[in-house]
């Protein structure tokens, strides 16, 4: 049953990129309701019916297991999207209209991106005030915290010494975070130095109010390396010594391995740095947040992609050059499971992985060359992505693959420009991502931009160098962190932990760094994943930049949620 239910959906998945993609390109647990057997009434049911009903319940049971592939798009929804139907509950009456209508701003100025986000953080503050002032939200009697979409957190199994508000004080409202600044994939510690440079720009124009009084946002940034062990240490440091209002961590193994400690502390843990489907949990995992799009649905449109724009081909060979860790698994997994879905389209798939720390991929790009892929997909992060392409460029594995009209994927996470496609010259030209909607600042089709000049200016004040992308991505995952702060500090009882993931499950607001048509909101057990749209782009060497090909896919809102297995990799 799962089976069947997967493969509709990644039908359903590929017939919807049909549809986004425009000129030969395309771009992107909740456990299922326990069905009720009618009972005879008069009569006891015959073996055979028994055995039917068992076998009836077996499969929805079965149906909660969603595979690797947890935290896409369900197929239903994207059935509506693909015919461009809505359900007529869906559809806005004439009030929810207006109210849409009075938030059009002008977004090509600052002063108008900053009056929307205004806007849209006063609805939010006034829709969630009026449930917490009728019970409805907030920490009830019981001492359950009760939000959007049936989300509920049990504040009674919070640690005896738990607060509401530690992490503020006086002057600070203190925030945690574990990064990689040394190794190889300290590229991305550039991140951090940008969410900083963001929250002192909020403390120098625009500070957070805490009880009529201001409070600086102070990010203490921790160095794991990429190292889970590390990141679990760190964590400690940040919950006992540091006593941090809320934490924030970077990579997929860092975070399975902390993620289950912060939930149990009751600790805000949103917008976490990594695509993986598991931070789509807020039944089991309600503190912690994703931001980026899922890699479950990145590894639906390689498949989808390859079906549309390579069908003189198919069925073809993918070797996948996969990080050997659980950020690579989340990949391997996703795509493994599309592709034995889609024999037609994928007839062999060879995941070959690399050690993390590895300083070349010379004896992996020369297993992949010697499968004579038709495509090849790097499932990797960090400086693998550019040893990649430049070993696929350096081996001849590029030249075999365009030459056979295949196409080489470059990871969504290593869009970076100047940190992983400029390094690698001429061979980086015409490789493509699914980009996940998020811009890179120093792309000329987007520097100009308000926010991201507005941006580029920022860094360039504090002698950050703004041709290094990683630091603008800093108020990719800053952005929605601030206005979430601002939000939960304006409800009633102001700034507390409970009001700021109350506020985090809620918000719904323009991200001026994600590109237009993408949706970034979350909604309680509903819609727990903030991004989930994307792009599909080609590398131009010459131009330095990322080509848009099609429209931009957004399925807002139609995720199943991932309560993933640590031990056997996927979604139950």
């Amino acid at each position: 049953m799962t089976k069947r239910r997967m493969w509709r959906l990644l039908a359903l998945l590929f017939a919807f990129s049909l549809v986004a993609a425009a000129c030969g390109g395309g771009d992107d647990d909740a456990d299922a309701d326990a069905g009720e057997t009618e009972t005879e009434t008069t009569a006891a049911p015959s073996e055979d019916e028994a055995m039917d009903e068992e076998e009836e319940m077996a499969e929805e049971e079965d149906e909660g297991a969603t595979g690797a592939l947890g935290g896409a798009a369900a197929e239903e929804d994207i059935e509506a999207a693909v015919a461009g139907e809505t359900d007529d509950d869906e559809m806005m009456d004439d009030e929810e209209m207006m109210e849409e209508e009075e938030m059009m701003f002008d977004r090509s100025t600052l002063e108008g991106i900053f009056e929307e986000a205004a806007a849209r953080r006063a609805k939010a503050v006034a829709n969630l005030t009026e449930k917490i002032e009728s019970g409805e939200y907030g920490v009830g009697d019981d001492g359950i915290l009760r939000g959007p979409a049936g989300f509920e957190i049990d504040m009674n199994a919070c640690p005896d010494d738990w607060s509401d508000t530690t992490g503020i004080t006086d002057s600070q409202i203190r925030i945690g975070h574990t990064t990689a600044q040394s190794g190889n994939l300290a590229a991305y510690g550039n991140i951090a130095y940008g969410w900083e440079n963001y929250f002192n720009w909020i403390n120098d124009n625009d500070p957070i109010m805490v009880g009529g009084s201001p409070r600086d946002l102070t990010l203490i940034i921790k160095d794991d390396a990429y190292v889970a062990a590390q990141t679990i240490e760190f964590v400690d440091e940040l919950i006992e010594a540091e006593n941090v209002f809320s934490i924030l961590t970077l990579g997929s193994p860092n975070t399975l391995a902390v993620y289950d400690k912060i939930n149990e502390e009751c600790i805000p843990h949103p917008f976490v740095m990594t695509g993986h489907p598991a931070w789509g949990d807020p039944v089991n995992h309600p503190w912690t947040t994703i931001m980026q799009m899922s890699y479950s649905t990145e590894s639906i449109l390689w498949g989808a992609w390859i079906r549309e724009n390579l069908a003189d081909m198919l069925p073809v060979k993918v070797a996948g050059l996969v990080m050997d860790n659980d950020f690579g698994l989340a990949y391997e997994l996703g795509f493994e499971e599309w592709a034995h879905a889609n024999t037609d389209v994928v007839s062999e798939y060879l995941p070959v992985r690399h050690d993390p720390a590895a300083p070349t991929l010379t004896n992996e790009v020369t297993t992949i060359l010697a499968f004579e892929p038709d495509v090849f997909i790097s499932m990797t992060a960090g400086n693998p992505c550019l040893l990649a392409i430049q070993e696929a460029g350096q081996s001849g594995l590029t030249d075999d693959i365009k030459a056979k009209g295949g196409v080489l994927f470059t990871p969504s996470v290593c869009a970076g420009i100047e940190a992983y496609m400029k390094p690698a010259g001429e061979a980086a030209d015409g490789w493509w991502i699914i980009g996940g909607g998020s811009k890179d600042s120093t792309d000329p089709q987007f520097i100009d931009e308000p926010f991201i000049a507005f941006v580029n200016d920022n860094l360039e004040a504090a002698g950050l160098d703004p041709a290094v992308s990683l630091y603008a991505i800093g108020y990719t995952y800053g952005y929605p962190y601030g206005e979430a702060l601002r939000i939960a500090a304006d409800l009633p009882g102001g700034l507390t932990r409970s009001n700021f993931i109350l506020a985090v499950r809620s918000i719904d607001i323009y991200h001026p760094m994600i590109l237009d048509g993408i949706a970034t909101q979350l909604n309680g057990n509903a819609d727990a994943y903030f991004v989930e749209g994307s792009q599909f782009s080609r590398f131009d060497a010459t131009g330095q930049t990322w080509d848009i090909i099609g429209d931009v896919v957004d399925v807002n809102g139609r995720s199943s949620n991932c309560a993933w297995d640590k031990d056997n990799g996927g979604c139950r």
